[in-house]
Formats: C-alpha cells, sequence, structure tokens
C-alpha cells in the first residue's frame, strides 16, 4: 500500500506517531515519512537548528567508515537499526570496492523493512531482517543472516546512531556485549551515539521534544560510557571524536566547533 508518492504504508502501521527511523528520513530530507514524523522533526529543529547537520553528518560518517572497513579487506557487514534507506546504502558502499559484500540489515520499522525489500529486491548479497537490537540471538541466529554472514570470519557491526534510542533499563552495554562476543578476530564494530557533554542543555531540550513525539525511552551519554560499549576492542585513529572530525575525506569538511554536531563516532578492532 502506498500513501503518497514513494511512501510504503504496510497494513497496520500508525503514522500518527512519530517513529525514529521515518523522523531520520525527515531530516536528511528524504520522502518516507509522515506528518507526525514531520511535525516531530520541525519541533526538535526550533530547539536545535543543527539537528538536519547532525543526521547529514552522522550519515557521511556512515558512508566514510564502511568505506574504511572495505579498504581493510572486509566483505561482510552487519547493520542493526538501520533505518529507512537512503543514498549511500551499506550494501551500495561495500560492493563499489567489494561487488560480492554481503550486508544484513535488521530494523524493526515497518516502513524501513518495506522500503529496504523494495530497494534490495534480486540482490543476492544484501537482505533485511525485523530484529531488534535488544534480541541479539535472534539476530544472530535469523537464516538470513546465517545464509549471509559467516561468523567465523570478520564482520562489520554497524551501530550507528541507535544505543541511544535504548535506556539503561533495555541494557544497552549487555546486548552490545552479547554481538561482540559473536564477532571473529578481525571484526570492527562501528558506532555512533549522541553524547550529552559538549551542549547539555540543547541535548536534554532536544531529548524532551523527541521524547513527547515519539516512543523513545533512550538518552544521550557521556564519552566514558559510550567507551564502554567498545569493550576490549581496539579504537583505531582518530580515536572517539565528534562525527565530522573522524576520517574526514577533506579539512574543510570539519567545522570550526565540531562539538555542536553533538555525536561521537568511532571504529574499533576486535584483537
Amino acid at each position: 500500500m502506498q500513501d503518497g508518492p514513494g511512501r510504503l504504508k504496510p497494513p497496520g502501521v500508525d503514522t500518527k506517531r512519530a517513529n525514529v527511523a521515518r523522523v531520520y528520513d525527515y531530516l536528511l530530507g528524504g520522502s518516507h515519512n509522515f506528518l507526525a514524523d514531520q511535525d516531530l522533526g520541525r519541533a526538535m529543529a526550533a530547539v536545535e537548528p543543527n539537528v538536519r547537520a547532525i543526521a547529514q553528518a552522522n550519515r557521511a560518517f556512515l558512508g566514510r567508515a564502511v568505506r574504511y572497513l572495505t579498504s581493510a579487506g572486509l566483505g561482510q557487514f552487519l547493520d542493526i537499526g538501520s533505518g529507512i534507506p537512503t543514498q549511500g546504502n551499506v550494501h551500495e558502499a561495500a560492493q563499489r570496492a567489494n561487488p560480492a559484500a554481503r550486508v544484513v540489515y535488521a530494523d524493526t520499522d515497518p516502513v524501513a523493512i518495506a522500503h529496504s525489500r523494495a530497494i534490495l529486491a534480486g540482490q543476492p548479497h544484501a537482505a533485511i531482517i525485523d530484529a531488534d537490537l535488544r534480541q541479539p540471538s535472534r539476530i544472530l541466529g535469523h537464516s538470513v543472516t546465517r545464509q549471509l554472514i559467516d561468523f567465523t570470519q570478520p564482520v562489520g557491526l554497524l551501530l550507528v546512531a541507535v544505543l541511544h534510542f535504548i535506556g539503561d533499563a533495555g541494557e544497552p552495554g549487555q546486548r552490545v556485549a552479547e554481538l561482540r562476543d559473536a564477532l571473529a578476530p578481525g571484526s570492527y564494530l562501528v558506532l555512533t551515539h549522541a553524547t550529552n557533554e559538549s551542549r547539555p542543555a540543547v541535548t536534554e531540550a532536544t531529548e524532551q521534544v523527541y521524547r513527547r513525539g515519539a516512543a523513545s525511552e533512550g538518552r544521550a551519554r557521556s564519552r566514558a560510557e559510550i567507551l564502554r560499549f567498545f569493550g576490549d576492542f581496539e579504537l583505531v585513529d582518530p580515536g572517539l571524536v565528534y562525527l565530522p572530525q573522524w576520517r574526514p575525506d577533506s579539512p574543510d569538511q570539519v567545522p570550526a566547533d565540531p562539538s555542536r554536531l553533538w555525536f561521537l563516532a568511532g571504529v574499533a578492532r576486535k584483537l
């Protein structure tokens, strides 16, 4: 079922309630969102004018990180909380370097899943599964995951802008540890997360607006809390930094004050 040009609306989707994946799509300038998502995106931008720039910087980081992993020889990726497909999908970036690269996307939003399936139709090396980060065993044991991902070989695990939507009660640290433990040596964890250290007042105000408009119990975290998600993986240079600071394609991509884009980004390798 479609709801306007380009909008897939699977049966049972509540379009009157904003959704994480669809709000992100709106902030990126996508068309796979609805009025509630747009209203929440505008409300967030009213308290944090940089919110669109943060979304764009996050997406740009994802592309750079995938290119880095393919240059390191990785040919398989697990992208959890993948969201609605927009320009520069993981499989597109990876397969430019390695046409045989395999990607499993995981999300729970029916709109994101429907669009992903449409885009991936006829694509033998990439697929989407309906699975939640809070259920690692379901992701790791899914038949599609097992078909495409060989866990005896290095994997790129992507947790990009997803962990801050899980509150402490959801034990995100334990969930990430279960995923890390399933990976072979030589694997990488790619992670971005909202931090409350650089602009705490703005961060808190944005969180409050988001919680009123969408069902989310997550929160921004400190640098120390975010670092713990990497466990004993070794961070690659330049470490855990603000989004535009992580291996920019050119120096002019880094603003004078990168902390105004208050997401931290890092890539770490399992030894």
